[in-house]
């Protein structure tokens, strides 16, 4: 019995740990992330959908003048609780190409629910063009690209600062301690106030920050409260099973000797 208690204990905390529990986090060079709290951390945790409704606004606001969401359709807003009237709305309000129509010709339209994300620039040489540049990557899987998910997202947004002594910052460039190099080809866009929250939520840079790296991650994984709460359910069916399996054991051996 004690054996078979140890594996299925075993089992769950090996599923748990593919939810997501992670040690601590750190930048280059040893530089700590600051450690938030996360709704949609661990096995039981699921995604604040006001809190993704706010980062999409800081998204669309903000980061979608330079960065693109190439792999979210504009239907995946469904799954942090807009409306479908809402998604419509939304969709309808950017211009998307299509085509080539009967004259054989490209064409633009309104945006509809199974469109993707518009990119913010025709192509990546445009991109650079418009960022003295630099490439603004696409924010799609971000917070699964970078060590430390959301916490990296939030520190990387709010971690600009004078360049400490000794420290050489190129032309075009600014100085934030939780970036790879020290210095990076984005200046600093989230500011207190910088937008107007439509549920009226105070609008500081972390809460910005924060919000937006909530939206991102559940752009990169739109599934993930599905994911686990079907995990949840496996694990209360293994440990059910092991337990009748158990009993079963014991019934049929239990005139052997």
């Amino acid at each position: 019995m004690m054996r078979t208690m140890k594996s299925i204990i075993f089992a769950a905390a090996a599923v748990a740990v593919s939810f997501g529990f992670t040690g601590a986090t750190k930048a280059h060079e040893g530089i700590e992330l600051p450690e938030q709290a996360w709704a949609q951390s661990g096995p039981m945790g699921r995604i604040d959908k006001a809190q993704a409704q706010r980062g999409f606004q800081v998204y669309k606001e903000i980061c979608s003048n330079c960065h693109s969401l190439n792999l979210a359709s504009y239907r995946n807003l469904k799954g942090i609780g807009f409306t479908e009237d809402q998604v419509k709305v939304i969709a309808a309000g950017v211009q998307v190409q299509d085509g080539p129509n009967d004259q054989g010709e490209m064409f633009m339209r309104p945006g509809i629910q199974s469109d993707r994300f518009v990119k913010p620039f025709a192509n990546d040489k445009a991109a650079r063009v418009a960022n003295n540049g630099a490439l603004p990557p696409d924010l799609s899987v971000m917070v699964k690209a970078r060590h430390g998910g959301e916490d990296y997202i939030t520190a990387l947004l709010t971690g600009y600062a004078e360049a400490p002594a000794g420290v050489s910052v190129p032309d075009g460039k600014y100085y934030n301690k939780y970036f790879a190099s020290g210095t990076i080809g984005m200046p600093q866009m989230l500011f207190d106030d910088s937008i107007t929250y439509a549920d009226g939520t105070k609008a500081t840079a972390l809460q910005e920050s924060k919000d937006v790296a909530v939206f991102l991650s559940y752009i990169a994984e739109p599934t993930q409260d599905e994911r686990k709460a079907l995990g949840i359910k496996v694990i209360l069916f293994l440990i059910v099973f092991s337990g009748l399996m158990y009993a079963c054991k014991r019934q049929l051996w239990a005139d052997v000797h």
